[in-house]
């Protein structure tokens, strides 16, 4: 199926979420109406950064993290609360809204405010925030494969168009790292 053909939007889950591994989480979102290739070989950085980030701090639920002393635990959660007050600091006015999301490697579902013009069809660019506590983006450019009216907003479904194999590659490993914390989440409830 091409990119700009338009689906309805039970086609649209199966085709972003049906063969893939994907998230249902809260994060820092923005939608634009753009033509591009957005801003790969940085999100490929980014992506593997965090990646880089996360094995050295073991902060992934796994039982691995009691073995650090005490002292550097504490240090971890003061240097996590810092970060976070940064990335809050520098995303006020960076466009980017906290909303909820299904995201894949294939694409994402995202519920935006009633009349923003995103046909299916259209080319966007979508700018996501990878992690909570730091205040970068990544800029991935899609299609609108379906849309969906509500009387909360629109629901719309876009695909990832055109993405590097690496990129493609370090997304399914960023989602895998988000899931994994998810389930580990899940578990401690």
């Amino acid at each position: 199926m091409s990119p700009l053909a338009s689906t309805t939007p039970a086609e649209a889950e199966a085709r972003l979420f049906g063969d893939a591994l994907s998230c249902e989480l809260d994060l820092p979102v923005a939608i634009e109406p753009a033509d591009g290739a957005g801003r790969q070989a940085e999100a490929i950085t980014l992506l593997s950064a965090l990646a880089h980030i996360e094995d050295l701090r073991k902060d992934d639920g796994s039982e691995d993290h009691g073995d650090l002393p005490l002292l550097a635990q504490r240090m971890d959660a003061k240097l996590d609360l810092i970060l976070a007050l940064l990335g809050r600091l520098a995303r006020r006015d960076d466009g980017l809204v906290d909303r909820r999301l299904h995201w894949s490697c294939h694409g994402l579902r995202v519920d935006l405010e009633p009349g923003q013009p995103l046909p299916p069809g259209a080319a966007a660019i979508v700018r996501l925030q990878p992690a909570d506590w730091l205040p970068d983006h990544l800029a991935l450019p899609a299609t609108v494969v379906a849309c969906e009216q509500g009387h909360a907003g629109t629901r719309v479904w876009l695909a990832f168009a055109g993405l590097r194999a690496d990129l493609v590659e370090a997304l399914d490993r960023h989602l895998f790292r988000l899931h994994r914390r998810q389930v580990a989440e899940q578990r401690r409830r």
